[in-house]
């Protein structure tokens, strides 16, 4: 035991020396770190203030993509307008409708008069009646 007893302070002195080593290398690294960190974060503003900074020149991807924006909009506007008309209506009558108007004096389609129709369709029932002036507005022949 006497043997071991004289090699503590030995021992003891070589822990201290490899902690000491191991805890140089740990704050050699930490620092190491954190100067890539810092590299890093300042590599990202420096990309940010690059693609906020004004004038820097639009690239051809940019200028193709307004070119597209610019025609669907475009579009867009004339489908919107296309809307807001009326829609066309019909220009064509049945024939059994057109025979019926005939047998009541009625030739021309352009315009009808309100009497002369209710005249032409007094023979008809109710149903009837509704259902030739139904084809009749749809056709834009009476407003």
């Amino acid at each position: 035991m006497e043997i071991e007893a004289s090699n503590i302070p030995g021992s003891m002195n070589e822990s201290i020396e490899r902690l000491s080593v191991a805890a140089a290398q740990l704050e050699k690294t930490a620092l190491l770190l954190e100067q890539r960190e810092a590299e890093r974060h300042g590599d990202l503003q420096k990309i940010v203030a690059t693609a906020i900074e004004p004038g820097v020149e639009i690239t051809a991807r940019e200028q193709e993509l307004e070119r597209r924006l610019a025609a669907a909009e475009k579009q867009l506007m004339e489908l919107r307008a296309q809307e807001e008309k009326p829609a066309s209506l019909r220009k064509t009558l049945p024939a059994a409708t057109v025979q019926l108007l005939a047998k009541g004096g009625i030739t021309a389609l352009d315009s009808i008069e309100a009497g002369a129709l209710d005249a032409a369709l007094t023979g008809l029932s109710l149903e009837q009646r509704i259902a030739v002036k139904s084809q009749l507005l749809r056709a834009g022949a009476v407003a």
